[in-house]
């Protein structure tokens, strides 16, 4: 089975940073894309940012700029600095990872998310 554990979140004033890393481990599993997904109370849950194994990022529009994913493929992590925080950013989390048993199809693996709240 695939582990997805995430880290880095907390409470920060507007303006300020935060580091939100994510490891996944998987006897015997590749490891595709991965991202970061987050959702607000009473609001559905929004891709943050994505990245494929070769490097290629995508961010929602709200996040660009401020927001970077990164990925250290040979330990399976993936980060995301988060930088000019806003009131609105303030959500639960959750990374993601695409992850294939052996030569099998690919399945969706999710964390079980991190609190991140700004203050104004």
């Amino acid at each position: 089975q695939v582990k997805v554990v995430e880290s880095g979140g907390g409470l920060v004033q507007s303006g300020g940073s935060l580091r939100l890393s994510c490891v996944a481990s998987g006897t015997m599993f590749n490891f595709g894309a991965m991202g970061w997904h987050r959702q607000a109370p009473g609001k559905q849950r929004e891709l943050v940012a994505m990245i494929s194994t070769d490097g290629k990022t995508n961010y929602t529009e709200s996040v660009k700029g401020r927001f970077v994913i990164s990925r250290d493929k040979g330990e399976n992590t993936v980060f995301l600095q988060m930088d000019s925080l806003m009131p609105e950013d303030t959500a639960v989390y959750y990374c993601n990872v695409f992850a294939a048993w052996r030569a099998g199809p690919e399945y969706d693996y999710w964390g079980q998310g991190t609190q991140v709240t700004v203050s104004a």
